[in-house]
C-alpha cells in the first residue's frame, strides 16, 4: 500500500484561506467533491468553494487520525474538524467528526466527506438547534 493517504492529510491540514493554490497539487482538474450539503464538479468550482469556507470562519483546523487504503488508489481518511464561526454557538469551537472517500491517481479524482450536519450546523442555529437537540434525545 502507498503513503498517499498520510502525505494528502498532512497537505490538507495546512490550508488556509492565504494558500488555496495548494489544492491544484491535491486534486485534478477535474475532481468531483461532495459532502452533506454540496455536490461540486470541477477544480475551478472547488476553489470557489474553499475560498468561500475558510472566509467565512475564524479559524479552520483539521485533524487527522486513520489512514485507510482499501485498493489501489481508493481509501478513507478519519478526521475531527474544529471551526468557529461569528453565527454558530455564539463563536465557540464547534468540533465534528468525519470522514472522507478518496479515489485518486497522482491526485484526488473522487472526494465524499461524510459528517452529521447537525453536530456540524443546525444544532448550533438559536432556534432550530433546541429542537435537533430534544429530537436526538428522543430517538437516543
Amino acid at each position: 500500500m502507498s503513503d498517499f493517504l498520510p502525505r494528502f492529510a498532512q497537505a490538507f491540514a495546512t490550508l488556509d484561506k492565504h494558500n488555496l493554490h495548494l489544492l491544484d497539487s491535491l486534486y485534478s482538474k477535474d475532481i468531483a467533491f461532495a459532502d452533506p450539503l454540496h455536490n461540486i464538479q470541477g477544480l475551478t468550482a472547488l476553489q470557489r468553494y474553499f475560498a468561500d469556507m475558510y472566509s467565512n470562519v475564524s479559524q479552520l483546523r483539521f485533524d487527522f487520525y486513520g489512514f485507510d487504503q482499501v485498493a489501489e488508489g481508493e481509501g478513507y481518511l478519519r478526521w475531527k474538524m474544529s471551526f468557529c464561526h461569528p453565527r454558530l454557538a455564539n463563536g465557540k469551537v464547534i468540533r465534528v467528526e468525519g470522514c472522507s472517500h478518496l479515489m485518486w491517481r497522482d491526485k484526488v479524482y473522487r472526494h465524499r466527506d461524510y459528517f452529521d450536519v447537525g453536530a456540524m450546523l443546525y444544532e448550533h442555529l438559536p432556534v432550530l438547534g433546541r429542537v435537533i437537540i430534544w429530537l436526538k434525545r428522543r430517538m437516543g
